[in-house]
């Protein structure tokens, strides 16, 4: 079972999970990173490191996130891998805990 990047992720994109990945199972978008399923190997570390509190067990994502276990399989397929820590965005700490921030994801740099 693998872990997923859920809604208040986006627009956050704090890159903190990132750093203790040992299965460099994190990939990014432009406003939003999501975890291979593929990939992940369960450790349980990236939750706890996450300032977000964006990341959930795949068995227990939030009834109103279920779309974001296919995102984060669909995704990781598209996206490059980040196996660094980032920046986040100017702006992150004005979105985080800010609800339904699925309208803002940006899926290809070009949108």
């Amino acid at each position: 079972m693998a872990f997923v990047v859920t809604d208040n992720c986006i627009k956050c994109k704090y890159t903190d999970c990132v750093a203790v990945c040992p299965a460099d199972a994190f990939y990014e978008g432009p406003n939003f990173l999501v975890i291979s399923p593929d990939d992940c190997i369960d450790c349980d570390l990236c939750p706890i490191e996450c300032p977000a509190e964006a990341i959930f067990q795949e068995d227990e994502v939030p009834e109103d996130q279920q779309d974001f276990i296919e995102l984060n399989s669909e995704l990781a397929k598209q996206w490059p891998r980040i196996t660094e820590v980032k920046a986040p965005p100017k702006d992150a700490k004005e979105w985080d805990g800010v609800p339904n921030k699925i309208k803002h994801l940006i899926i290809d740099a070009d949108d």
